[in-house]
């Protein structure tokens, strides 16, 4: 996913959710373990905001994988502050430390105002501010979010918004045309199936693999899935009961474990979010599942692999549709600790403002979540014509299309609390490296169901999931 960059009420903590809980739900118990100290010198000094001093707003976002954005955020920020008397701090830290950090500054019950993830915080909702109220603000003047955004920030079983998601990446496959070529398909693949052979052939002939990860990272979480979807099953149904223990799943771990037996080398198995980018721009790989952070990279550092990156939609299935997950889908919350609630508010309807500067700084990274935001008079021109000089300049055109092959972690239901912690504890990349490494694949998803029923039980308690199987 990433580039080479390294891509106020004490003791507060989620309703009915024991501090430990949801430390596990997010991945932090090791942080957890270490006891209140640590937590509490993580999230630093509460703000002042609300106690009599000046307005303040402390915002925590990861580094954005276009290192150009942040630069014009910060700005952009203090710039807000200062034409409205608040002074703004943001920090940027690793998106890995995100889920750490957000559980630390809970339990203290102290911290930032806002904090931005790119993946749904369903799990959060407990410890959240609801954010309906500027959610359908935003949506009067930039018109309805795209569904997939809706169902990565609202919940229809609390009708409760925990998120403003105000962005969404496209994930597209990502292609070496030369390496491609050579096996008869200059276009790249259209279909898993496509990628299975040509993918062989290309890693017996030039001795280049496939770059599909099976490890603990973002990446092989949303190319697992895709894979799920493309081949017409999922973790969950519409009504979000689990469903993943089915033909589908089990002939798409299957052809992931044939896939990786051509295709790929062990590396996939210890590969962090960086690796499969990395290795891409290495020459190291023909095909990654990615966004179009790798190939912005690569202009910059070798303009000669980028010129030879190019890009297809989502891989058909046996059924002929193809899904992707939206490779990052960046969401705001405000926790219930907050001091500045009204200016955090305040803030983000001004950020949803200005998605033309936004889809412009991430240098067509960033789509706006909501479909008649500004950015969308001028991205599809963008789009056919890359102001960012790609060669050809209608390289990224096929993204003006990404919207009818991309969906939401979680779909076809919610991404809801239950799918957030199936997310972040990597159930469903374990299970296809289960297969890869010898497990039969009826095996491997019946592992994963029995891990997958008792997550989706336990938030069902607290009346945060739908469903009742």
């Amino acid at each position: 996913m990433p580039n080479d960059r390294s891509e106020d009420q004490q003791g507060a903590q989620p309703t009915g959710l024991s501090r430990r809980g949801f430390l596990k739900a997010t991945g932090t118990v090791a942080l957890a373990a270490a006891g209140p100290g640590l937590l509490a010198a993580c999230t630093g000094p509460a703000s002042p905001s609300g106690k009599g001093g000046a307005k303040q707003l402390r915002i925590l976002q990861w580094s954005h994988f276009v290192p150009r954005y942040d630069k014009w955020f910060d700005g952009f920020a203090k710039q807000w502050g200062d034409d409205n008397g608040v002074t703004v701090t943001v920090d940027h830290i690793d998106n890995a430390d995100l889920p750490a950090r957000t559980a630390a500054e809970i339990n203290a019950g102290q911290g930032h105002d806002l904090i931005e993830w790119i993946v749904p915080p369903s799990s959060l909702e407990p410890s959240v501010v609801d954010l309906s109220d500027i959610v359908q603000q935003a949506q009067g003047k930039h018109g309805e979010q795209f569904s997939f955004c809706n169902r990565s920030s609202f919940n229809p079983t609390t009708n409760k918004y925990y998120g403003f998601c105000h962005t969404w990446t496209p994930d597209p496959g990502d292609y070496r045309k030369s390496l491609w070529e050579k096996v008869g398909l200059p276009n790249g693949p259209s279909t898993w199936e496509e990628l299975l052979t040509g993918g062989t052939e290309i890693k017996r002939r030039q001795n280049v693999p496939v770059g599909i990860g099976m490890s603990q990272e973002v990446d092989s979480n949303m190319a697992a899935r895709a894979l799920i979807w493309s081949f017409g099953g999922s973790v969950q149904d519409a009504q979000q009961n689990v469903v993943i223990n089915s033909p589908q799943v089990i002939d798409a771990v299957d052809y992931m474990a044939r896939l990786f037996k051509q295709s790929m080398t062990d590396e996939i198995f210890s590969w962090t979010a960086a690796s499969n980018n990395q290795g891409l721009i290495a020459g190291q790989l023909s095909y990654i599942l990615n966004s179009i952070s790798a190939y912005r990279s690569a202009q910059k550092s070798k303009p000669d692999v980028a010129a030879d990156v190019f890009f297809v939609p989502a891989l058909k299935g046996p059924t002929g549709k193809g899904l992707a997950s939206e490779h990052v889908v960046r969401s705001y919350v405000v926790p219930k600790h907050s001091k500045s609630v009204d200016t955090a508010k305040q803030f983000l309807l001004y950020l949803a403002d200005h998605s033309k500067d936004v889809a412009s700084n991430s240098e067509l990274y960033d789509f706006p979540a909501f479909k008649k935001g500004d950015a969308w008079s001028d991205l599809p021109g963008w789009l056919d014509n890359d102001p960012y000089k790609s060669q050809p300049a209608d390289k990224l055109s096929l993204l003006k299309t990404a919207e009818q092959w991309s969906t939401n972690v979680g779909h076809p239901g919610p991404a809801n609390a239950a799918i957030s912690e199936v997310f972040t504890t990597f159930v469903v990349p374990n299970m296809m490296a289960d297969a890869a490494r010898g497990m039969p694949a009826k095996q491997a998803v019946a592992k994963a169901e029995a891990q997958i029923k008792p997550i989706f039980q336990k938030w069902r308690k607290q009346g945060l999931v739908g469903g009742n199987s």
